[in-house]
């Protein structure tokens, strides 16, 4: 079970929207973001670990810089190896 901050994105919108804000990411793997995320933008390619809105912990592949479609509620520095880490939500 996930504790911490888990609460809704400031308004509850599909996640087709567009975002409505966007905050610098520091990977913690005891730290639940502000706001779960619906997108991540990375500046430097490598892996990216996250756990989901229902508690289920993914690693990605090494992905090159780009943004991806993603819900977290946390971004994990264990297993995280990419840096320059954008959260939209």
């Amino acid at each position: 079970t996930v504790k911490g901050n888990t609460m809704a994105a400031p308004t509850n919108r599909g996640i087709s929207a567009p975002a409505q804000g966007a905050v610098a990411i520091t990977p913690s793997d005891t730290t639940n973001l502000d706001y779960p995320i619906r997108q991540l933008t990375i500046n430097v390619a490598g892996t990216v670990s996250f756990i989901a809105h229902n508690g289920t912990t993914y690693t990605t592949g090494t992905l090159p810089a780009g943004s991806y479609p993603v819900e977290a509620i946390r971004i994990m520095s264990t297993n995280t190896t990419a840096t320059g880490i954008t959260g939209w939500y």
